[in-house]
């Protein structure tokens, strides 16, 4: 609101200070959250980590998670570089992550175990304490678990003052009683969560929770309660979020790329889906087939016998016939997607054995397909149409599958802007000159940040809208489009060739050639322009995405164009660690500025707490600051310096008399 003398109040200015005036009835009330807000503007900015590419691998996840990508170690190194060894550096920094793991363990082998707890206990008070110097002291107390909440803060904010020679007995008497109470074990948990919760003040996913990793549902139970969280949708997302609204072709997909990875798990006990009609139905129909190109890709703990194998690959096969019959629906339904190029069960001569793609004829290496009519090629047999309605109520009635979706509609979106950083999981559809391409989706045409805008509310409407509407039917299935199409910012391919990774053994049909916004990434000009696009300046803000790992056993690097675009996956999967040489990147934005991480693979939750085996991290500073950022640099403190304006205006209200004190 502008400054205003009494006579200048607008009904509309009038009306807000009278709400505003609700919440702080009085002069002092206004007066005391000015200060309270100004002090905020100069806290340093709090730590944002940053993670993308995640594809189901909850234990890399959950260890980068509790150590904040080393963030934690380096506080405890700075803290006692000089007192401890480093493998009692280490050992404390596993009890950090892993408390109630870790003091199992001590427990069995500590001689002076009263000692112990009251050396441990200082050290984490310590860190705990350096930890949560970025914060007020509400915002601590808020993050405090209620048994220990009064005891914590006391250690905290009286131990290191002035008053520490007065009340040192005090505090010795407090550890005394936490300890001879038999409470010492429960402590040390209780302060371990709550470094692990100060370490980092936001925590951005970019996009791909699900894939072919083992736990992504664990991954979600983990985010659904962590304190402040942003994501950004990826195409694997997106396709499960497809699945969830009932969109028949993203839950073939689905279905698939579980068998595909033996983690039909996922499906069965992670979401309770019923895969029996399919099991039953795929071993009926391909209970003859040797499915060679449908064997399950197994990591090497996999535990599958030869059967559940040959199950694996029989309803992997199963899925993928329906998959494809499923998409030709859905293309020829919508001419305007521009995919009739992957309709290929037409452009298959059975006699010959070939196919032909793109121009070009193939000889097929499987020519079993017991499923097809040749009057209606991409018909549902009654059989496939019988496992689809089962697995559609499945995925719509499942209530964890249904609870994570909302989790990713609630705290998601396609992209966020915040502290001059421009989040989105792949690209933006560009032309061949590097400018923004205009695709056409639900009959308009738009591009840029219109075309974002645009896929945002139609993934919601998907999902929430009313059902049975021509508008919600036609959300719903562009939700499949965004997955594989070839203009979805979230895909941004010429295809995705599943089939022929399946049917053709020449490489080159495999081939999935990616948009020309993968060719502008080292230009400048090209991601000044999306920045800009966005409200961003150039010159001081990036762009951070993920979807194409890169490939830095290779010599490649994450940080493109100078610095402005950080494309920060880099193998989270283990699937892509051969392909990387890592094990993926994370970002870490203080407020001394940006540090890229390079893991190496983790190895094992029981080695990590046991042997004190870390995740092996090597830190790139990306941009370092003079001045330190405080909270009046990034987005919040302006909205707060808002606040602070509109409060203001009301304490010039109550002065002038325009709007009285309500006690």
């Amino acid at each position: 609101m502008k400054s205003s003398s009494k006579k200048d109040y607008s009904p509309e200015d009038l009306k807000y200070l009278d709400l505003l005036a609700e919440k702080f009835p009085t002069i002092s009330d206004a007066a005391t959250e000015i200060v309270n807000l100004e002090a905020i503007l100069n806290l340093p900015k709090g730590t944002e980590h940053f993670l993308t590419d995640l594809h189901g691998e909850f234990a890399a996840f959950r260890h980068v998670l509790k150590n904040g990508s080393g963030v934690i170690r380096q506080k405890v190194h700075e803290l006692f570089q000089h007192t401890l060894r480093e493998s009692e550096q280490r050992d404390l920094c596993t009890l950090i992550y892993y408390p109630e793991e870790k003091l199992e363990l001590i427990k069995r082998t500590e001689k002076n175990l009263q000692d112990w707890y009251h050396i441990t206990i200082n050290q984490l008070i310590e860190v705990c304490r350096t930890v949560s110097t970025k914060y007020t002291r509400s915002k601590v107390k808020k993050a405090l678990p209620e048994d220990f909440a009064y005891v914590i803060q006391e250690l905290l904010h009286e131990s290191g003052s002035r008053e520490k020679v007065n009340k040192e007995e005090y505090f010795k008497s407090i550890l005394r009683s936490i300890i001879s109470v038999g409470r010492a074990d429960e402590f040390i948990v209780a302060i371990s969560h709550v470094i692990q919760r100060l370490t980092i003040d936001r925590l951005h996913i970019i996009g791909d929770i699900f894939d072919r990793g083992p736990g992504p549902h664990i991954i979600l139970d983990t985010l659904i309660n962590y304190h402040t969280l942003d994501i950004q949708w990826g195409n694997h997302d997106m396709l499960w979020m497809g699945a969830a609204a009932g969109n028949p072709a993203s839950i073939a997909n689905v279905v698939r790329i579980q068998a595909r990875y033996a983690n039909l798990d996922v499906l069965e006990n992670g979401y309770g889906i019923n895969l029996l009609p399919l099991a039953r139905f795929a071993m009926e129909t391909y209970g003859n087939d040797p499915c060679k190109s449908f064997l399950p890709r197994l990591m090497p703990d996999a535990c599958l016998d030869e059967r559940d194998i040959r199950l694996s690959a029989q309803m992997q096969k199963a899925m993928a016939i329906i998959q494809f019959k499923l998409e030709g629906q859905m293309i020829t339904r919508h001419p305007e997607y521009d995919m009739k190029s992957r309709l290929l069960l037409d452009k298959m001569d059975l006699k010959a054995g070939t196919v032909k793609v793109d121009g070009r004829v193939y000889p097929l290496n499987d020519l079993n397909f017991p499923t097809l009519d040749p009057k209606n090629l991409y018909k549902l047999s009654p059989d496939e149409e019988d496992v689809m309605q089962q697995l559609t109520s499945s995925f719509r009635n499942s209530e964890k599958l249904q609870k994570h979706i909302r989790l990713l509609y609630r705290k998601g979106s396609l992209y966020l802007v915040l502290n001059s950083n421009l989040l989105y999981h792949a690209s933006i559809p560009m032309n061949e000159d590097g400018t923004f391409k205009e695709v056409e989706i639900c009959g308009e045409r738009r591009k840029g940040r219109s075309l974002l805008n645009r896929v945002d509310q139609l993934a919601r409407e998907a999902f929430s809208g009313e059902r049975g509407t021509a508008e919600q039917q036609e959300a719903l299935d562009y939700m499949w489009y965004l997955w594989c199409g070839k203009d979805s910012p979230l895909f941004d391919k010429d295809k995705m060739a599943t089939f022929e990774a399946y049917f053709i053994d020449d490489k080159e049909a495999r081939k999935e050639r990616k948009g020309f916004y993968y060719a502008h990434m080292e230009d400048t000009n090209a991601c000044g322009m999306i920045l800009e696009a966005f409200g961003l300046d150039p010159a001081t803000s990036h762009i951070i995405s993920g979807h194409i790992p890169i490939k830095s056993g290779k010599g490649e690097s994450p940080i493109k164009a100078g610095g402005r675009l950080l494309m920060i996956d880099g193998g989270f999967s283990r699937a892509y660690q051969k392909e990387t040489g890592i094990a993926g990147y994370t970002l870490i934005y203080n407020s001394w500025g940006m540090q890229l991480v390079q893991h190496q693979p983790f190895v094992s939750r029981r080695r990590a707490i046991e042997e004190g085996l870390d995740i092996l991290s090597t830190k790139f500073v990306v941009e370092s600051v003079t001045h330190r950022i405080m909270v009046r640099d990034t987005t919040v403190g302006k909205e707060l310096q808002v606040q602070i304006n509109d409060l203001r205006q009301l304490l010039d209200a109550y002065r002038s008399g325009v709007i009285k004190e309500r006690r």
